[in-house]
């Protein structure tokens, strides 16, 4: 949810990203709830795999928007389209996602939409997870109406597709489906409608990741479906324990900068969960701000 643009902090002369609500959203209220929770989401986090916000405003005409770190790179999705990573690789992926999340965890915050889409890789191959919108915070109150869905079906836990309150736990199970997708080159469920997809997350085992990849070890594979355990007490209670596991199985260097990059010549982006397509800049977002170049449009 938003429209992202590259821009010029002229004050402090660097590369921002001021990620604006869609206009047909500006004057909806609760959309801007959502949005100043976004940045107050992250905003709190301090990690080196979470997007940074430096501040959050809001123009002449009432439209909110949140400054962000720019990064120069492309999002787990337009990477996973383009070639499929190594075992190493992904394992150091989900590692650097793991330990974003485990930050988060500990501040009591739940991403709830954990996704390759909202993952950037950037040039320097790191990993920074991005849009905290539909996060949920302990002190304050639900935006998500009771019994509705909030994420993308796909990466959603069983909990989360039926409309149930969920933890930390929903967002090891989708970090869960990130690392089966990355290991095998497939999700645990494909194509179809929206409602068969949720009828096979609640009811169905997809098979092992190393029953589809045999390069993957025994053990990273059994790491795998402990996140993806359809009843939530037998998943990682948070995301740093599943860190743990995982560093079991990176390099003995105990590096965790993936080497994951696009191949020659790829095209990358800025901080946005999607990159659909580009539009001319504005000169009159903010006098502070004077967007350069395109902007990056995405709908998350």
């Amino acid at each position: 949810m938003g429209v992202v643009y590259r821009a010029l902090d002229t004050k402090l002369g660097r590369i921002v990203a001021l990620k604006f609500l869609p206009p047909n959203l500006s004057t909806d209220q609760k959309s801007k709830r959502r949005f100043m929770q976004e940045a107050k989401a992250a905003s709190a986090l301090d990690h080196a795999n979470i997007c940074t916000i430096h501040d959050i405003a809001e123009d002449e005409h009432g439209h909110l928007f949140i400054v962000m770190s720019y990064y120069d790179g492309q999002t787990l999705k337009s990477l996973l389209n383009q070639h499929p990573p190594t075992v190493d690789e992904a394992t150091s992926i989900g590692l650097q996602i793991a330990s974003g999340l485990a930050c988060a965890h500990e501040a009591g915050i739940v991403h709830r939409d954990i996704k390759p889409a909202n993952i950037m890789v950037t040039s320097r191959n790191e990993v920074k997870i991005l849009d905290f919108g539909v996060a949920k915070l302990n002190e304050s109150s639900d935006l998500t109406k009771a019994g509705s869905t909030i994420g993308t079906a796909a990466y959603m836990s069983p909990e989360q597709s039926k409309g149930e309150d969920v933890d930390v736990r929903a967002d090891v199970w989708s970090l869960g489906i990130v690392l089966y997708e990355l290991l095998t080159g497939r999700r645990t469920v494909e194509g179809g409608y929206e409602a068969a997809m949720i009828y096979a997350i609640i009811n169905e085992d997809p098979p092992t990741a190393r029953s589809v990849n045999p390069d993957v070890p025994e053990g990273l594979s059994a790491v795998v479906a402990r996140c993806l355990a359809k009843n939530p007490d037998n998943r990682y209670e948070n995301a740093a324990a599943l860190a743990s596991d995982l560093n079991a199985f990176t390099s003995p260097s105990g590096s965790r900068t993936s080497t994951f990059s696009a191949p020659s010549g790829a095209q990358t982006s800025t901080v946005a969960a999607s990159v659909e397509r580009l539009v001319p800049s504005n000169g009159k977002i903010i006098a502070r701000f004077a967007p350069i170049a395109v902007g990056v449009i995405a709908i998350t």
